[in-house]
């Protein structure tokens, strides 16, 4: 699925993102940024050394921040990792964060001029965030920032399973059916 907003291309496919050619990927990590499982573990072993090495030196992550490095022998020739909050039923600040962490990702890429960032569903997978309203939080943040900030032109989701496609889709559908 594609869909334009403003002059940025929004984007949905299923894949891999270690395989994705956008100038940046974003990495779901977890707050050491050490390297995990999922998302973050595939991250840290495409990519190699360099990406750890460059980890070492942050001392972390809290929570809906980012922190930005090397591509290291990944296509992107940077990885964005954030982390986002583990899922504890909705009631402790998780929409929030998980806002944050998309807008801290989209901040940092236009900060340094990238153009085109890919998203894997932030949560969703170890931290137990429903992929219905990860997707709504998600997008609307992403909506939100690029009808302020036109300066990244393309933003592609690569999702897990028909599952996760679906709900991205429908979300995406949903809310640029509003904004008509």
């Amino acid at each position: 699925m594609r869909k334009n907003v403003g002059n940025c291309l929004i984007e949905l496919v299923e894949g891999d993102i270690t395989r994705e050619e956008t100038e940046a990927i974003v990495n779901a990590a977890n707050s050491s940024l050490l390297g995990g499982g999922g998302v973050d573990g595939a991250i840290h072993r495409a990519g190699g050394p360099a990406i750890i090495k460059e980890c070492r030196t942050f001392g972390g992550c809290p929570p809906g921040e980012a922190r930005i490095t090397t591509g290291g022998n990944l296509r992107a020739k940077h990885v964005i990792h954030t982390v986002g909050p583990i899922y504890r039923g909705g009631s402790a600040g998780e929409e929030q964060i998980l806002t944050n962490a998309y807008l801290s990702c989209l901040k940092i890429a236009s900060e340094k001029g990238i153009k085109s960032i890919s998203f894997p569903s932030i949560s969703t997978g170890a931290y137990g965030y429903p992929v219905e309203k990860a997707a709504q939080t998600a997008l609307t943040a992403i909506i939100d920032f690029l009808k302020r900030d036109s300066s990244i032109k393309h933003v592609r989701f690569v999702l897990f399973g028909k599952n996760d496609y679906h709900s991205y889709e429908r979300v995406l559908e949903d809310l640029l059916q509003d904004t008509i």
